[in-house]
């Protein structure tokens, strides 16, 4: 896979999934002027840097407190407002070689193509929108959760404020502008939590359609490095009555922005050929 990088940076990040977000500072006083609507578009306004390649980890860790890891290289590329994605599972054995290909749009006029290669079966499995809601590899993320969420999709209300970590955010209640848009994430309303200093998503709250499950999301790790505000570490749980069913950690390290990736890359025959 090394050699579809033509050429580093030197400038090394430590990044998430896509769905956390940046933006700029604002003084209190535009902060408390701004809709929920204005600031979910700031926040999806952010830069949240391009041509990165990254490793990353997925512990999981079932009701009784057993673990499975999983590693990962990740890539990613903006190609116009969209963006390309590539996952390949390193280990252990039982995954390794797996492929993961999204292209996500950031509008919402065409729905956003995944695939999954499985080595075992030798075959690219293309993930229909009736199966985005279904968890990702076994985790608490679900494969539409590894997209970024279309603005307009959602109808939002501000709710209050609070403070997550000593920073200060907006609450602000999601709920799907369709049943097609609930039925794609499986969530009928979510909670955000949007912290005002960065416009950036630090915890979430999502109710699912099915089994009156809650899934919490937190990022109990941000970081700006090279101008960029990153998420490090993200904690997820899946709850039925107060009681955790299932819980996913992410971590990544060795993330460079600004590569020169070929886009040939991000391709249904790229997950064939795998790394």
């Amino acid at each position: 896979m090394k050699k579809i990088i033509t050429s580093l940076t030197t400038v090394t990040f430590s990044t998430l999934l896509a769905a956390i977000v940046s933006f700029a500072v604002v003084t209190p006083c535009a902060a408390r002027d701004l809709t929920a609507l204005e600031i979910m578009q700031k926040a999806d306004a952010r830069d949240d840097g391009d041509n990165m390649i990254c490793d990353r980890t997925m512990i999981l860790i079932d009701k009784n407190g057993h673990k499975r890891t999983r590693t990962m290289e990740s890539f990613s590329k903006d190609k116009g407002e969209d963006t390309l994605k590539l996952i390949f599972f390193t280990s252990p054995a039982d995954v390794r070689d797996t492929g993961f290909l999204t292209w996500d749009y950031r509008k919402g006029d065409r729905d956003d193509d995944q695939w999954l290669y499985l080595p075992e079966l030798k075959k690219v499995k293309r993930i229909a929108s009736a199966d985005k809601s279904g968890a990702f590899m076994g985790s608490d993320f679900s494969y539409a959760d590894m997209t970024k969420r279309v603005v307009e999709e959602w109808r939002y209300k501000l709710l209050k404020t609070d403070k997550v970590r000593g920073k200060t955010c907006w609450l602000i209640e999601a709920l799907p502008v369709s049943k097609i848009v609930q039925d794609r994430y499986g969530y009928k309303k979510s909670i955000l939590f949007i912290r005002q200093d960065i416009f950036m998503m630090c915890r979430a709250v999502h109710w699912l359609d099915e089994g009156n499950k809650i899934k919490y999301v937190d990022i109990p790790e941000i970081r700006e490095i090279d101008g960029i505000w990153t998420a490090l570490k993200l904690d997820a749980k899946t709850t039925r009555s107060g009681n955790v069913l299932h819980r996913t950690l992410f971590n990544s390290k060795n993330v460079k922005y600004g590569q020169a990736i070929d886009k040939g890359m991000f391709t249904t025959r790229q997950l064939e050929k795998g790394m």
